[in-house]
């Protein structure tokens, strides 16, 4: 009997390491699943953290650039918010012709006929078209500060007229000639001393400058954009508010034909003084549209534009390619309803 139960102690010392082997892979278990919960909630949360960082650095210096680009387009005057009308405005008249002849496929049966039977042919008298009078305010939209492909091709998409005033070409922007070639309609925009260097143009004209300088400088525009017949300037508060170096530029723009879109960018400007004097062709903007980058600001911008041209005749508003500007541009054209947008070529 004794041997008996040793064996079955025996046995049941054999079975105890299945028992230990289930609890251990149980431990196992629990000990994986907590450590992996606390390595959840060290590490993803460390990790979320350097994305929003990221994310966050990101976004500040996106905001970063665009103010830069912002302050590099229009130095900051009291007369970007000054509402200018006085463009010396005159009735508009928009003559629409039709060919006096329309090709008519019968045309070499007629002549066919006229040979055998020898019959004259009757001529018809062609009645002159009526002069149709367009009521509607005109509306020019420049935007300047063009240099890339890639801000034509977003002007264009805008869906209606948009005249583009290119900067003259520099190291930073080389092509801003070849690429404004192809176009029908687009002017030159002229880089003129500002109230303060930063941000200042190669080649930008200074008050004192010679009339030979400023010579030079007009002709070599001339042939870097020959289609090109008018012209605003970039900056140039300091300039355009001396009358002296503005008599030179205006003398100089006579001699080449030009005609002068003065952007305001001060309210002392003498261009409309000095354009009168040499009979210089002479427009001025009304609305800067995008001096805060804004949506509701600029749709309210376009709105006083839309109001300045239904009130005077015509309006030019002037804005820059920031992405926002061009968007609400694209989005407003429920706006316009009624109003005749043009080139500023047709001012």
């Amino acid at each position: 009997m004794a041997k008996r139960k040793t064996s079955k102690k025996t046995k049941k010392n054999k079975k105890s390491p299945k028992y230990l082997f289930y609890i251990n892979l149980s431990i196992a278990i629990f000990l994986t699943l907590l450590l992996s919960i606390i390595a959840y909630n060290l590490y993803i949360p460390d990790t979320t953290k350097e994305h929003i960082d990221t994310k966050k650095i990101t976004k500040t210096k996106h905001t970063i650039d665009e103010k830069t680009n912002h302050e590099r387009f229009e130095e900051k005057t009291k007369a970007l918010e000054i509402e200018y009308v006085n463009n010396d405005i005159e009735e508009v008249e928009v003559k629409i012709t039709k060919p006096n002849h329309t090709f008519n496929f019968n045309d070499s049966k007629t002549k066919d006929t006229n040979k055998t039977t020898n019959k004259p042919k009757k001529i018809q008298e062609v009645k002159p078209k009526p002069v149709i009078k367009d009521t509607r305010p005109i509306l020019a939209i420049l935007i300047d500060d063009v240099t890339t492909s890639r801000q034509i091709k977003k002007i264009k998409n805008i869906g209606y007229p948009i005249t583009m005033a290119f900067l003259p070409p520099t190291s930073t922007h080389k092509n801003s000639a070849k690429i404004a070639q192809p176009l029908v309609n687009y002017m030159i925009h002229l880089p003129l001393e500002a109230g303060t260097k930063r941000f200042e143009e190669t080649n930008t004209l200074h008050i004192g400058d010679s009339i030979e300088k400023i010579d030079k400088r007009i002709k070599n525009l001339k042939s870097l954009y020959p289609k090109a017949k008018y012209l605003n300037n970039h900056t140039g508060s300091k300039f355009t508010s001396n009358n002296e170096s503005m008599d030179k530029l205006m003398s100089v723009l006579k001699k080449y034909d030009f005609i002068f879109v003065d952007s305001r960018t001060t309210a002392k400007t003498q261009a409309k003084i000095t354009a009168k004097k040499y009979k210089v062709k002479y427009l001025a903007r009304n609305i800067f549209l995008d001096n805060k980058q804004d949506t509701t600001y600029i749709t309210n911008q376009l709105k006083k534009a839309i109001k300045i041209s239904k009130k005077y005749g015509q309006a030019i508003a002037i804005g820059h390619p920031h992405s926002i500007t061009l968007e609400t541009l694209k989005n407003s054209k429920h706006l316009l309803k009624g109003i005749n947008l043009v080139y500023i070529t047709h001012l």
